[in-house]
Formats: C-alpha cells, structure tokens, sequence
C-alpha cells in the first residue's frame, strides 16, 4: 500500500517550511504569489490532501452535521435529507446521514458516533419516544435541532408537521365520502407522529358525531410495505371490515394496497384508502393513493438553517433564536378514496 503524501514531503518538495505550506492552504493571502503557485504545483502533483481530522483536533469544530433518521428505507426522509444536505452545502459544510431503523438502541449508538467525531451539530428525528437518548446526548453540548418531531419541554429547536391536522385531514375526507366505519393502520404506538395522527383522526370522528368505536385500529411493529402487508391480512380476516383506511403512512398504505389486491378486493370500489406522507410512489401505485402531504424536502432544509444558525455558520450567523416551527399539511386526493359507500 503506498504511503500517503503528508504535509512535510509537500514543504520539502516546494523548498519551504512547514508553516508555508500551512499557510497556503490555510491563509493563501499571507504568502507571496509566486511562492504560492510553487506551493500548489507541488500540492498537485503530489496529490497531498490535508488531514481534516487533525485540522478538527486543532479548531475544536467538524465539517460535518450529522443528519439521523428514523428510516432510510421511507422516500420521506430521503426527501427530508435532500432538502437538509443542500443547505448545509451551502454553507460549505457535509453531511453524515445515519439511520436508526426506529431503535432505540442504534439511535444511541449513532449518536455517541457523533459526539465523538464532534460533528457541528446534528439533525435529529427521534426513534426513543422516552426522550432517554436525547438527553444522555445533550451533556456534549452539541447543538441539535429535531426534524419531524415537536420539541415539547426542551429548549431545542425544531421543525415538524401539524400531524394532528393531517390525521383529521384524512379522516374528515373519508367521512365526507360516506364512510362511518373506519380503521386506521397504525405504527409503533411510541412514536409521536403517529400518536398525533390517531388523535387527529379521532378529532375528525368526534367533529362529525362518531365516537371513538367508528375507528378499528390495527397496530404494526413497524412503518414499512412488510407491516402493511401483515396489516391488510388481518384486516381482510375482520368479519365486520371497515368500508375505509386510513394508514400512518403511504409504506403501509402500499402494504394495504398490495393485501388486498392479492385477495381479490378492490380499491377503492370494495375499500377506500388514504396514506400519509405523499412519498413519489403514492401517485405512481397500481391504484394511486390519496395521501396527506408533508413538505419534506421544506422541512429539512429549515431544521438545517436553525441548526446553522446555531452553530454560527451561514448568512444568518449570530441571529439565532430557538424556535418550534410547525408546518400545514396537504391532502392529496387520488382514485384510492374516490368512491363512496
């Protein structure tokens, strides 16, 4: 393996100090033209690239935000990092993105990997509901900013959706269709964003004189195509099945979808379905789905300018005030929940 180019071999190479080449790198400005061109012919040639591990031991700061989502595996929080990485390009920065599968456990890990690399800052939606992990991090003082998750009782900023409003957006559509018997296709009840669209739901059925009974909840491990599969199974295993659906979010709605075409059921003329998120693969479904629509790529880059800000990066340097930043939500209507029973 061949030995990698350090700054020395640069300086005795070009005929200058250590310190000269330094400073080329470091403050070109401070070291004469034709000295610098020399410098950086060398710099070129030899292909030398700094060490940025050693430069953050020395300055104290990363270059990197550490970006850590509940699932890698949703085109929602592939829009949310898209959104995130490219304002955080623009301020000159990177961005570590990790996923912790919504456990706990890797959440932990993750951030611990983090602290120790002393990343600028990070972008966190939370999968340890108890707030455990969040706390055992905030004793590293680096700043954090929570994406898709309200920061009740912190001081933290953050940046989520009404999904409260987008649960009643759901259900108030399937009740104006004709629907009085509903289920709702839930994930893990630990999570808040699902908490908040249950209680959304609930909300719209109290709106229109129903009580909670109207509302079949069919819990799931998980937030994935596999758990709404399972979901439509024992849906379809009901012996008074709900006549609409309403899905945490559109992974399980497709995992619904893909149940019931498998048992013959038609969407929507059988069952109306609504999922949530309006990921790219809703409109494009066997049946396009109707879904409730979050911003996802808004919401990642302005949890990144908070987090910016904070960290005294960017335009806005200096002016920060930590805020909670609540976005609306859209219901997108498709064929999925067009017919009425």
């Amino acid at each position: 393996m061949a030995q990698s180019v350090g700054i020395k071999d640069v300086a005795r190479a070009a005929g200058v100090s250590v310190g000269t080449v330094s400073n080329v790198i470091n403050r070109p400005a401070s070291v004469a033209a034709e000295t610098r061109a020399r410098v950086q012919s060398v710099i070129e040639r030899l292909g030398y690239v700094r060490s940025e591990s050693a430069r953050q031991l020395r300055a104290g700061r990363s270059r990197i935000v550490g970006l850590l989502v509940l699932d890698m595996g949703n085109p929602f929080f592939v829009d949310v990092a898209r959104g995130a990485e490219r304002a955080v390009r623009q301020a000159g920065l990177g961005v570590m993105v990790c996923n912790s599968a919504q456990d706990p456990a890797e959440e932990a890990e993750y951030l611990s990997l983090f602290a120790e690399q002393r990343v600028r800052g990070v972008l966190l939606s939370p999968a340890d509901a108890t707030g455990g992990t969040i706390e055992a991090f905030r004793r590293h003082g680096i700043p954090f900013v929570l994406v898709d998750r309200v920061a009740d009782g912190t001081t933290e900023c953050s940046v989520s959706v009404d999904d409260v409003a987008g649960g009643a957006l759901a259900v108030r559509h399937l009740l104006d269709a004709g629907h009085r018997s509903l289920a709702f296709v839930s994930g893990p009840p630990g999570l808040t964003q699902v908490r908040d669209r249950r209680i959304g739901a609930l909300n719209a059925l109290a709106e229109a004189g129903l009580g909670p009974g109207a509302l079949r909840e069919l819990p799931t491990g998980r937030l994935d195509v596999a758990a709404g599969r399972d979901a439509g199974a024992r849906l379809l295993g009901l012996a008074d099945r709900p006549t609409a659906v309403f899905c945490a979010n559109d992974l399980l709605a497709l995992g619904v979808l893909q149940a019931l075409y498998a048992a013959g059921v038609k969407v929507p003329e059988d069952l109306a379905l609504v999922g949530y998120d309006d990921i790219e693969f809703a409109a494009a479904a066997a049946v396009p789905l109707t879904s409730v629509r979050q911003p996802a790529a808004t919401l990642g880059a302005l949890a990144a300018r908070l987090l910016l800000e904070e960290t005294g990066t960017g335009p806005d340097a200096g002016q920060h005030e930590h805020r909670r930043i609540v976005l609306q939500p859209e219901l997108v209507v498709r064929r999925s929940s067009l017919t009425a029973h």
